[in-house]
């Protein structure tokens, strides 16, 4: 695992350049997406330099980690409605390829069968993630099965909190949610996760003492071959 302290705009220029080198090797790369805070500037550089000429994603397909349960596509605090306005509305992606896990039993992206789907895609080449304040990563919370596929989860308290920044009230928060599990992420082939901010600098420090537990499922990370932690000054200010 590879730790790189640089500024926010450096991390958001870092990994857009990642991307645009794996799509020059790999057209129809799969990425793995994320939602929340921490990939939005990296969001608005592949904009950016899809609009420049410097990526193209007409081939790309895409897998999102996780969805809020009983919010619809069009809820503005669903990961779809989040992904369309930060990403796939401004690239020349084909939406049909994007794909975000689901419980409708009638969606190709039925949760269930989510995994599969990865895998008959060739797996994620390149999966992005943000860490939460307890090591969650996804929506999989301390206690998940390292062996776990695409979930349905309830959320634990520090997340929903963590959460309500983004709703009107923490009462409207989801309680749970549909999330690929942690045996999913580490099937991804590249694994970059961004840790930012002074509240994040305890969850940096206890992925970074090597110690793996359920207790922090983030901690399954130093398991995987290729896994670089994007962080600032203000994350690593307790190593």
């Amino acid at each position: 695992m590879e730790l790189k302290i640089l500024n926010k705009e450096e991390i958001y220029t870092a990994i857009k350049d990642e991307i645009a080198m794996l799509l020059r090797r790999k057209p129809n790369a799969v990425l793995g997406l994320a939602t929340g805070s921490s990939p939005v500037g990296v969001y608005d550089e592949l904009i950016k330099a899809n609009k420049a000429g410097d990526i193209d994603f007409i081939n790309v397909t895409s897998f999102n980690l996780d969805e809020y349960l009983g919010l619809a596509p069009t809820h503005n605090q669903s990961y779809r409605y989040f992904m369309n306005e930060h990403l796939f509305n401004h690239i020349n992606i084909d939406k049909s390829k994007t794909h975000v896990p689901s419980t409708d039993k009638n969606s190709e992206d039925y949760y269930q069968t989510y995994d599969q789907k990865i895998q008959d895609h060739g797996g994620i080449d390149f999966q992005i993630l943000g860490i939460g304040s307890n090591g969650h990563i996804a929506f999989n919370e301390p206690g998940t099965d390292f062996n776990s596929l695409t979930h349905i989860v309830s959320l634990k308290e520090s997340t929903i909190k963590d959460n309500s920044r983004f709703f009107a009230s923490i009462s409207d928060v989801p309680t749970q949610a549909v999330s690929m599990g942690l045996k999913s992420i580490m099937n991804a082939k590249k694994i970059v996760i961004i840790i930012t901010g002074s509240n994040k600098a305890n969850a940096l420090k206890r992925l970074m003492s090597k110690e793996v537990t359920t207790d922090f499922p983030a901690s399954i990370l130093n398991k995987h071959p290729s896994v670089t932690i994007y962080a600032d000054k203000d994350a690593a200010s307790l190593l």
